[in-house]
């Protein structure tokens, strides 16, 4: 994992029971910067400038040494991520440090110096105690010095070379392992006292370790997955790929250009054509999907046109297409690419002239219906080998939105995940509150071929399974946990439905998630194996 995939809403959770909040399964506390500017204010009336000032950088290096242990623990990659302590210093609300330099001195000594703006510390010293003589970003020093401590096995110190409290333009601090600092330290060091904290540190880690075992053996909490509202609505969105995406989906909505929407098995491309429908001026209009490729091409000519009273044996009655009923709205039509030869002239018929005639009628049919188009074929591909029209493709993609898989997005992956279990939980009563730093790792290594989809059924199998309030390693699916393990022979004991299951997520697996190609892999027509996925909910 990378340090900017950590995201506070993925790593907060809070109990709807005792009202506590932890942060990574580790209580916290949420506390207003102004309260801690009072304190700092009462401490230094009270105790005096130096007294005032130990308490509060030693503070700082205790908060640092334990938010490094709690991310070796789950995220060792991360710690040892050149950025992990400035990123965590944001993540936390501290300040922005927005610019981090880290280069070997002569003599084999190593500098870190680090530029801050917006200290909540500094700000706070202005406020109630006017301009400083020196810098005044104690808790933070003491952060930097504790984190980089604990990372680095060796004792390291921060100390402030600038700060807006005494008029500098900006916060800026530097750090040295004890042994490389000058005279510059001899200052400092009286504020740390590092063999007094280390030890406190050690012997304090014990308790709380008691403590939290005390408290799981005697009292459960009750907590509710909190989701905060996403900026982009009905979105959970924080890649980069993902937000500009949804960008060209909102201005795309904006006019009736037909949407070509593309993307593996799985990605959500259903999702994002309701999106667009729903921020169109054809919100107050239907939304009507068809699976083009569930169909035969009589039955799908049928569905989409309509058809007059005695034009196939069976027509009884007039009816009505789903184009028709699309009027003032959108006619989504998925799986595109697996329409016949003879289908895709009929449909360029519709977009060149935007009626329709159903099927044993002469009479011809305004429409007035906003087409959006998926696939997750390469329709490039499909016209070069002439199996899709290359007129048609050009009429279909006037704009295209391509959606990329998860793994292509794994800012995604917790956040969305945290969704669904959420959902779960509700929907099946269970009082599952979030995940276990093992499910995380798991969850942020798997590679997610099936994408969304397969993480929302992960995570109702989770939900389903799990037998204490967080989701715990094995709680999630065989595939996840034996993923990166090697896989065990056949099982002669394994139900027909299992074995049946596994055999076409693998063929499909093998053809990219083209089902057409899967089909004639298995022997079988592309309406069964439609009928197969959604037996098996792939």
């Amino acid at each position: 994992m990378k340090v900017e995939e950590l995201f506070l809403n993925s790593l907060l959770s809070q109990s709807n029971k005792d009202a506590s909040v932890h942060f990574m399964q580790q209580r916290v506390l949420i506390l207003d910067a102004l309260a801690l500017g009072l304190l700092r204010k009462e401490l230094i009336d009270t105790l005096g400038y130096h007294k005032a000032r130990k308490i509060l950088t030693r503070f700082g290096f205790a908060h640092g040494w334990r938010t490094a242990k709690m991310i070796e623990e789950d995220f060792p990659e991360v710690l040892f991520d050149g950025h992990g302590g400035e990123h965590l210093h944001r993540l936390f609300g501290l300040v922005n440090t927005t610019n981090r330099v880290e280069r070997n001195e002569e003599g084999g000594g190593l500098l870190i110096r680090t530029k801050m703006e917006n200290s909540y510390e500094a700000e706070q010293h202005l406020n109630l105690l006017g301009t400083a003589e020196e810098g005044s970003c104690w808790t933070l020093t003491g952060f930097a010095s504790g984190y980089e401590t604990y990372k680095r096995g060796r004792e390291m110190f921060f100390i402030e070379t600038k700060c807006i409290s005494k008029g500098d333009p900006y916060c800026q601090m530097e750090g040295r392992f004890k042994e490389c600092w000058d005279h510059r330290l001899d200052d400092h060091l009286p504020y740390f006292e590092m063999e007094s904290i280390s030890k406190t540190l050690k012997e304090q880690e014990q308790q709380i370790q008691l403590l939290e075992q005390r408290l799981a053996a005697h009292s459960k909490e009750r907590e509710m997955l909190e989701n905060p509202i996403d900026p982009i609505q009905g979105f959970i969105a924080r890649s980069p790929l993902m937000i500009k995406l949804i960008s060209i989906a909102r201005r795309a909505a904006q006019v009736d250009s037909t949407v070509l929407v593309s993307g593996g098995s799985g990605v959500g491309k259903e999702h994002i054509s309701r999106y667009v429908h729903q921020v169109s001026s054809r919100a107050d209009g239907p939304f009507i999907p068809v699976n083009c490729g569930a169909l035969s091409e009589s039955l799908l000519e049928a569905e989409l046109f309509g058809h007059a009273k005695g034009a196939f044996t069976g027509a009884d009655r007039a009816r009505m297409g789903l184009f028709e009923e699309a009027n003032g709205g959108t006619i989504f039509l998925d799986e595109i690419g697996e329409t016949s030869a003879n289908m895709q002239v009929k449909l360029l018929r519709v977009l060149q002239e935007k009626e329709i005639k159903r099927i044993g009628e002469n009479i011809t049919r305004k429409l007035d219906v906003r087409i959006i188009v998926a696939t997750n074929r390469n329709l490039s591909e499909e016209v070069q080998k002439g199996t899709f029209r290359q007129d048609l493709f050009y009429r279909l993609r006037v704009i295209e939105l391509t959606i990329p898989n998860l793994d292509q997005r794994r800012e995604d992956i917790l956040p969305i995940a945290n969704l669904f279990l959420y959902k779960f939980s509700v929907s099946m009563h269970r009082n599952v509150i979030g995940l276990s730093r093992a499910a995380v790792k798991r969850l942020m290594d798997h590679s997610w071929p099936g994408n969304v989809r397969e993480l929302a059924n992960a995570m109702e199998y989770a939900v389903a399974l799990c037998s204490g309030e967080w989701v715990e390693e094995d709680d999630l699916p065989p595939e996840l946990i034996t993923s990166d393990e090697p896989q065990l022979g056949f099982n002669p004991l394994m139900p027909m439905e299992a074995v049946e299951k596994k055999h076409i997520l693998a063929v499909l697996d093998y053809h990219h998630g083209d089902k057409r190609a899967t089909a004639e892999s298995l022997g079988m027509v592309l309406s069964t194996l439609y009928r197969k996925l959604s037996l098996y909910r792939i």
